[in-house]
């Protein structure tokens, strides 16, 4: 097992990312953390901001649990930690940059929005440092090629009308972009008013409501990555009109997503929640096996080069908030974008 100490080469890796995110001296860099959090990310962070000259305080938050009887709340990324608390919202707005070290991040936290925002002198920039071990998030640096390439993606993105996903194991997914919010993450953000998180390498859609059909076919070696869990037997799922409707298969996969998600009782737990892709070379799909589970966050899998992302739970584009959540980075599939091929059976094709 590895140990989660100080060691100079991570305190090295967060102060390139932090050079990434264009910290200056004398910036004021809020450190968020919560009870749960990695002790040994929140001290990387600081000792990394003030190499750079920069002002860091930490903020740290008592953890959210659940009600007796509720399911275990798992990659999610919407920390409830903040609980809509005025004076630690305004001490994110007044900085310049927050490092976010929660343990499910902020990106769809409910108070994100007002976050970004500002004070109206100050717009933060937010870095989302995913709850790995600092080993995995040293790899995973993010680099001027893999940045290029996400914002050459975005594009893409942007630019189409609809998605369509199939797979020699039976995939054929049509997706409508009408409407969709779409973006990208390549593990730095230089832009006021942003959050971005390490490691990065990958573009996302967030589909309006009523846009995705079809059969997805989980397959072996496919991964389920609330259950940090590489499947070993095949899932189809029929998605009508944004929801699961039906889950097929034998074994002890299927079993335990039709568990997970009954166990919310919240119909919105079974739709689409966003759909996208992984374009980063450093990543490898084949790390989950070397770690823990309590030592992974899996952010590496959804990033790694070619794997088609699809998630249930919440969307806020869709009008829909829901506590369950699965990511399924999937491989081997074939992404089209207005008919146009932008991933060919698992390889990116530029």
């Amino acid at each position: 097992m590895l140990q989660e100490r100080i060691e100079p080469a991570w305190i090295d890796a967060f102060e390139a990312v932090l050079r990434r995110c264009a910290l200056q001296p004398q910036d004021t860099v809020a450190i968020l953390g919560e009870t749960q959090s990695r002790p040994v990310l929140i001290e990387l962070a600081r000792l990394a901001a003030a190499r750079l000259g920069a002002r860091p305080f930490v903020l740290t938050l008592p953890s959210v649990f659940g009600a007796v009887g509720e399911p275990v709340t798992r990659s999610t990324g919407a920390s409830p930690a903040i609980q809509q608390l005025g004076p630690v919202i305004a001490a994110l707005q007044a900085s310049a940059l927050v490092i976010d070290c929660t343990v499910e991040g902020l990106m769809h936290a409910p108070e994100l929005p007002v976050i970004l925002q500002g004070n109206g002198t100050t717009q933060p920039r937010i870095v989302y440092v995913s709850n790995e071990h600092p080993e995995a998030l040293a790899r995973l640096l993010p680099d001027d090629a893999t940045e290029a390439r996400v914002k050459e993606h975005v594009k893409r993105l942007r630019g189409a009308k609809a998605m369509r996903v199939t797979s020699v194991a039976g995939t054929d997914l049509s997706i409508s972009l009408q409407g969709a919010v779409v973006g990208g993450n390549w593990g730095s953000t230089t832009r006021p008013g942003t959050l971005t998180h390490w490691p990065g390498g990958l573009v996302l859609a967030f589909p309006a409501a009523g846009s995705v059909s079809g059969r997805l076919v989980l397959a072996e070696g496919d991964v389920n990555l609330t259950f940090k869990r590489y499947l070993e037997r095949a899932i189809t799922l029929t998605i009508e009109n944004d929801y699961v409707t039906a889950i097929d298969g034998g074994g002890v996969d299927a079993e335990l997503l039709r568990s997970y998600f009954a166990a919310w009782g919240e119909k919105d737990a079974y739709a689409v929640s966003h759909v996208g892709y992984g374009l980063n070379d450093a990543a490898r799909w084949d790390s989950m096996a070397l770690y823990d589970k309590r030592d992974f966050n899996g952010t590496e899998l959804r990033a790694f080069a070619g794997n088609f992302l699809y998630s249930t739970g919440a969307n806020e584009t869709a009008g829909r908030y829901t506590r369950g959540h699965f990511d399924w980075p999937m491989r081997g599939c074939t992404v089209a974008l207005d008919g146009t091929v932008v991933v060919d059976a698992g390889k990116v094709v530029v």
